[in-house]
């Protein structure tokens, strides 16, 4: 994450900050379109470490509203078994429609601005979590609400 970082900070991004070691930054950028950033941060680690790996970049805005769009009481469950599923588009959240018909047991909703997958039993129990690891997850990422939670106050602060 220190080289991802200093990456990004090369690259003119300010306040570059990541959580965790699984790719979760955040960066100040002069660019005001997610779509724009996340293009250039895709690039930038594709240039450097040649790999290609999906980027989603949300505002502080759009993380704010996509968290409050989670129809589960969230913050009353397990946060390791609530997931949300970020796509930098709508037509990436649309391709997980089929996904609602495997979501026994527990419940699949596509939002406007994200998914949201609770697994009762455990996410390595979940039929829709599994398949977010195939082909129809190939345009989102995942976080667990704890990691969501986290990241959010991180864009706060």
């Amino acid at each position: 994450m220190a080289d991802l970082r200093r990456l990004l900070t090369g690259h003119g991004y300010g306040d570059v900050r990541t959580l965790l070691n699984s790719g979760n930054v955040v960066v100040d950028s002069r660019r005001t379109a997610s779509v724009a950033v996340a293009k250039d941060l895709a690039a930038r680690i594709a240039d450097e470490w040649q790999v290609v790996v999906p980027v989603v970049v949300k505002s502080a805005r759009e993380f704010d509203a996509i968290v409050a769009e989670c129809p589960f009481r969230a913050e009353a469950l397990d946060a390791s078994r609530v997931l949300v599923v970020f796509g930098q588009d709508a037509t990436a959240l649309q391709a997980l429609e089929p996904l609602i018909a495997l979501a026994e047991p527990g419940e699949f909703h596509l939002g406007e601005r994200a998914a949201f997958l609770y697994c009762p039993d455990g996410i390595l129990a979940s039929r829709v979590a599994d398949a977010l690891l195939g082909k129809p997850g190939r345009g989102v990422t995942t976080r667990n609400w704890a990691t969501t939670r986290k990241l959010q106050a991180l864009l706060q602060s």
